[in-house]
């Protein structure tokens, strides 16, 4: 059984300069979710940061409010917490499948997302899982975007996006710019 396997876990990372960190949750599971959030903020806390904690209908708009918050605020990281479990549908298949991806494509863009996102076969599963004093998913996901966030700070900070961006009505290659006046 997974839970007494031994798992290796970095240090926690520490920072120069203030850390703001928004944790989006999918709260459909209420108690899960409850659990799942103080976990992560007691890691960001932990590390000496400040969050911000939302909440959005399920599992597939996490990604889009990480997305928007990306683009119109001023968060260094975030963290994606909710719980899937598995039903009589493919219904299960697409939630997970699609958050994540969604989550990995905003993380290839630059942001730095730890994914708290459970995906489980039943509710027991989640509660273990989830427990702040217990697994402690909530809290494992704010390490990574704080160990992502420890990357780009000791890289330099932020790039530029990767892929395509949108351009007024048209696409262009995220880090180029068709403006003379924007490098």
């Amino acid at each position: 059984m997974a839970s007494n396997e031994t798992h290796h876990t970095l240090d926690r990372p520490s920072f120069d300069k203030p850390v703001k960190v928004l944790i989006v949750v999918a709260p459909y599971y209420k108690d899960i979710a409850d659990q799942l959030v103080a976990g992560a903020e007691a890691e960001i806390e932990a590390a000496g940061g400040w969050h911000e904690t939302i909440e959005v209908p399920g599992a597939l708009e996490v990604p889009s409010a990480i997305g928007i918050a990306g683009r119109l605020s001023n968060f260094d990281a975030y963290v994606a917490l909710g719980c899937v479990i598995r039903g009589e549908t493919t219904h299960y298949e697409t939630v997970c499948n699609d958050s994540s991806r969604a989550l990995t494509l905003l993380g290839l863009q630059g942001l730095c997302i730890g994914n708290g996102i459970l995906t489980v076969e039943n509710y027991e599963q989640a509660r273990v899982r989830a427990e702040a004093k217990g697994q402690n998913k909530g809290g494992g996901a704010a390490a990574a975007a704080l160990h992502l966030l420890a990357l780009e700070r000791k890289w330099g900070g932020s790039r530029k996006g990767v892929g395509f961006v949108p351009f007024g009505d048209e696409i262009q290659i995220a880090g180029t710019s068709k403006d003379p006046g924007i490098a």
